[in-house]
């Protein structure tokens, strides 16, 4: 199929410089339905070069086996009412977007994709003209793939945890009435104790590393279920900066009117009718207007690519690897702001966090466990936010030889009867799906791990306050003293 060019040309070269550097899988079309964009991400993720689809309309292939209109296609022609139906059905989200007027979203599941298949996120925009017509729309995919596969896992591991509690409470049932029987033959009751005793020890062995995997996965689920809420925070400065660059390419090519008009003045200097062509250009064009909004718009553009970049460093700050349960010395106040950037999303609608910072000294410890505790905290705090904007205070000190952290909400509280349970494994007061109950748990452990204490007081209707206290400096002794840490 031969290019068609658009009547309008979506992107400059500079911007299709920054468009084919976005490491956000990514594609643009026309007016026409013809690709314009193909970038470098998406070539990587679905296999397809950008020479084999730019100037085409084949941006279904990759994705089906039959043409189909995709979701760019859907807002370039206008028809995004008649198509849950026809094209998406419930298993695949598709749904408006909540960030971006005109925005659809939908997700799908694609079995020749990769090795064994992929999930896909799609998200899809207008790009308008400044008159405000539709002169085509992007595209952006991201896979899912990773989470969807810890949400099957954990799905799967609830089931495995649910038959070996079933198969406990047999063993323990006949294990009861075994011993009552004992009771009157003693002799063989103490052997018959010693050889239950032997197997309930392995049988708690094997609930501790099962509850090791849950911890785990619990962890993965988290970052998971965050990623929509990072994507939503990366695209809000790609919108307005694509917005930019298109309100640029106007001005541009009216400032290119205006040198034309000075080249006519500079060729027939002196002539009336020059000049009063050049003065008019210059009131179209509204010059002045020109000279005090193209720096505003690049200053605005540069901040939201200042913001992409950190919203990505600090993702890669808080998810950084310590398997191996390194203990480093790490600046806790950066790993608390990485982590409150990357939970943005999770309560910028419900509260303003207050930073009381006191002076810290770097602390021996695992940071992304450390990380992985303040998110749990911080969602759970924006999550007992209900009603008027609420205040979640992150305040940190020095207390003798350790370190404490506290972070109050002024939301719900807890009630007197879960108070007390809040930091069992599997307790959760959220509707089913929409919590594991090992979020305190997993918290609870590892300040065991740092040696350390984590304290809960609240008042109904009032709020809740964590505290965090644990050593500033590790002492490698402890352990092999701890071994493997529990729950309360």
């Amino acid at each position: 199929m031969s290019f068609v060019q658009s009547p309008h040309s979506l992107l400059e070269p500079q911007i299709s410089e920054f468009f084919d550097g976005c490491p956000v899988p990514a594609f643009a079309i026309d007016s026409h339905h013809v690709i314009t964009h193909w970038n470098k991400a998406c070539e990587h993720v679905l296999g397809v070069q950008a020479s084999q689809m730019v100037g085409t309309r084949n941006q279904w292939k990759p994705f089906y086996l039959y043409e189909r209109p995709v979701l760019a296609d859907l807002i370039v022609a206008g028809s995004l009412e008649n198509v849950v139906g026809v094209y998406y059905h419930d298993d695949d989200k598709f749904r408006s977007s909540v960030v971006i007027p005109g925005a659809v979203e939908a997700e799908r599941f694609f079995p020749h994709l990769g090795d064994s298949g992929r999930w896909l996120y799609f998200s899809a925009a207008p790009l308008r003209a400044p008159s405000g017509q539709i002169v085509g729309a992007i595209e952006v995919l991201q896979d899912i793939s990773a989470q969807k596969t810890a949400e099957l896992d954990l799905r799967r591991m609830h089931q495995e945890l649910e038959m070996l509690v079933v198969k406990r409470t047999h063993e323990l049932a006949t294990t009861n009435a075994k011993m009552e029987e004992d009771i009157l033959r003693r002799t063989a009751a103490e052997a018959e104790l010693v050889r239950r005793n032997a197997e309930l020890t392995e049988l708690n062995r094997k609930l501790s590393m099962t509850q090791e995997q849950l911890m785990q996965s619990e962890k993965l689920a988290s970052i998971g279920q965050l990623a929509a809420g990072v994507a939503h925070e990366i695209n809000n400065p790609i919108g307005y900066i694509f917005s930019n660059f298109s309100t640029l390419e106007t001005y541009i090519g009216s400032l290119l009117r205006m040198l034309g008009a000075y080249e006519a003045q500079e060729r027939d200097r002196g002539s009336e009718s020059a000049a009063r062509e050049l003065a008019a250009v210059r009131d179209e064009i509204e010059i002045d207007f020109l000279k005090e909004d193209i720096p505003a718009l690049m200053s605005e553009s540069r901040e939201g690519i200042t913001r992409v970049r950190k919203i990505v460093q600090d993702l890669k700050d808080f998810s950084r690897a310590d398997t191996a349960l390194e203990w480093q010395w790490a600046n806790l106040h950066q790993g608390i702001d990485s982590t409150l950037n990357i939970v943005n999303n999770e309560i910028k609608y419900k509260a303003d966090v207050i930073k009381n910072y006191g002076a810290l000294p770097d602390v021996e410890c695992l940071p992304s466990q450390i990380n992985q505790v303040v998110m749990n905290l911080v969602v759970n705090a924006a999550h007992a936010i209900d009603g008027a904007r609420g205040t979640i205070t992150i305040t940190t000190r020095v207390v003798d030889t350790d370190v404490e952290i506290g972070i109050a909400d002024n939301g719900s509280g807890i009630t007197p009867e879960n108070l007390s349970r809040i930091f069992d494994p599997f307790f959760t007061t959220k509707p089913v799906g929409q919590g594991t109950g090992l979020g305190l748990s997993l918290a609870y452990g590892i300040m065991q791990k740092h040696r350390g204490s984590i304290n809960v007081t609240s008042v109904l209707g009032a709020g809740t306050t964590f505290t965090l206290r644990f050593p500033i400096r590790h002492d490698a002794g402890d352990d092999d003293e701890q071994g493997t840490s529990g729950n309360p």
